[in-house]
C-alpha cells in the first residue's frame, strides 16, 4: 500500500494568518473581551469582499464563515446585535428567513451540493461559538466530504480559498 498525499498549497498562508489575526481580524483590530466580532466586522471601514459579506439587506447580512466546515459555508445574521431568536422584530425575522432561503438557492447554484446543513446554535451549551450574536449557518455538503483529517488531526482541508468562495457565492446571490 502506498501513502497518498493531500495537497492544499494555498492553505498555509490561511492557517498561519488565522493564528495571529484571522481572515477578517486585520479590518477590526484588537477587540475588547466583551466585543462582538460580527458587529466589529459589520462596522469596519472595509469592502464587503474584505468583510466576506456576500449579501446586505435592510435588517440582515450574509457573510462567509472565516473558519468554514466546507467551501461556501455562509452565515446569515441580523445586523442588530441580538442573542435570541425571539428578540428579532417581525421585519428582522422575515428578512432573516427569506435570506436563509436565498442562501440555500445561492449555494445550490454556486456549488451544486448533494445536501445542505442549516443550523442555529442558541447559546454556548448548544454549540454556539459566538453566542452573543444570532446567526444561521448554511453549509453545502457532498457524500463523502468528511474525512479522517478532522477526526485524527483536528484539521479541515478546504478545496477553495475564501476569496474564491466569496466571488462564487456573491455572483450566485445576484
Amino acid at each position: 500500500m502506498t501513502l497518498d498525499h493531500l495537497w492544499a498549497g494555498w492553505r498555509m498562508a490561511y492557517v498561519s494568518s488565522a493564528a495571529t489575526e484571522g481572515p477578517q481580524r486585520s479590518i477590526v483590530g484588537d477587540l475588547a473581551d466583551d466585543a462582538c466580532i460580527f458587529c466589529a466586522i459589520l462596522e469596519a471601514d472595509a469592502t464587503n469582499e474584505e468583510k466576506l459579506v456576500v449579501f446586505e439587506g435592510e435588517h440582515v447580512v450574509a457573510m462567509l464563515n472565516a473558519f468554514p466546515y466546507a467551501s461556501g459555508h455562509v452565515m446569515v445574521m441580523p445586523r442588530r446585535h441580538v442573542r435570541e431568536l425571539e428578540e428579532l422584530s417581525e421585519p428582522e425575522a422575515t428578512e432573516l428567513w427569506r435570506s436563509v432561503h436565498r442562501s440555500v438557492a445561492s449555494l445550490k447554484e454556486a456549488y451544486r451540493p448533494e445536501g445542505i446543513n442549516l443550523g442555529v446554535n442558541l447559546g454556548r451549551a448548544a454549540g454556539a461559538g459566538i453566542p452573543g450574536h444570532l446567526h444561521v449557518h448554511a453549509v453545502p455538503r457532498w457524500a463523502g466530504d468528511t474525512n479522517f483529517m478532522t477526526a485524527t488531526a483536528s484539521v479541515r482541508v478546504m478545496p477553495e480559498a475564501l476569496a474564491d468562495s466569496f466571488k462564487r457565492l456573491r455572483d450566485a446571490w445576484q
